[in-house]
């Protein structure tokens, strides 16, 4: 399987930011998936009208209501993207729902410490259980040795803000629950990477880079615009293979560290 080549992928949080870029490039490939969910929400929502407009151009893409912070929304989805496939597989699912709480070791809230827990940890972990039985269909309808992003994959979009020895940016923000929770997103990604082998679905938590988005934006200068970090960013998961399963890499799919 050379580049990336799946028939279905599904993004979480795809109404805005990196969520909305990865839609728009996917379906800007040569050879666009056949199916693109796109889930969010609040699809009538005003912060959903982009998406909205997109999907109006492109039949392939599929607007579906999911709240990661809500479990039977999750499953809701699950029901409908499965009706959609009519039998066949899920070949990539990206966990990219996510949000950023400005604060400081000493302003955090546990209220704020459990929102965020339950969107970027939590929801990523439901809608996977929720999502699990079509990634399994899809790696067995590829009989093909190995893993990739166009036979059964997960990634979990992460960020270097969760690593330990890292500390990036610290200067630009504390951001404690933020990065609490990527460093448990991570953790979250290693078991399910080998809980999943195999099964031959790959697991990758993905750094996507400090870029152009609103919530990058809140905290700082992002250097990289989204249109260098999504080309780069595909490229990637078109490379990544069983050698990557349950790794921590960036958009370029270098290693950063735990």
């Amino acid at each position: 399987i050379v580049g990336l080549n799946p028939r279905s992928v599904l993004v979480t949080g795809s109404n805005r930011g990196l969520g909305l870029q990865l839609i728009w490039h996917l379906i800007g490939k040569s050879n666009p998936p056949k199916w693109i969910f796109a889930t969010c929400r609040d699809p009538d929502g005003p912060h959903a009208q982009d998406l909205k407009d997109l999907a109006a151009k492109n039949l392939q893409i599929i607007i579906i209501t999911l709240d990661t912070t809500d479990p039977s929304t999750v499953k809701a989805a699950a029901a409908k993207v499965t009706d959609h496939l009519k039998g066949a597989g899920l070949n990539l699912l990206i966990n990219n729902a996510g949000i950023l709480n400005r604060s400081s070791l000493e302003t955090e809230t546990p209220e704020s410490m459990a929102e965020t827990y339950r969107t970027n940890v939590i929801g990523p972990m439901i809608v996977v259980q929720a999502f699990l039985p079509l990634l399994r269909k899809a790696a067995q309808e590829i009989p093909l040795e190995g893993m990739s992003c166009s036979k059964a994959a997960i990634i979990n979009i992460s960020s270097e803000a969760g690593s330990i020895s890292s500390i990036f940016e610290w200067q630009w923000g504390h951001i404690i629950a933020y990065r609490c929770s990527k460093s448990a997103l991570n953790m979250l990604s290693k078991c399910q990477s080998l809980h999943l082998a195999e099964d031959e679905i790959l697991c990758v938590a993905l750094h996507p880079g400090w870029i152009q988005t609103d919530m990058a934006g809140s905290v700082g200068s992002p250097p990289l615009t989204t249109e260098q970090s999504l080309q780069t960013i595909l490229n990637t998961l078109g490379r990544l293979s069983e050698k990557n399963t349950g790794t921590f890499v960036n958009w370029e799919g270098n290693l950063i560290p735990w």
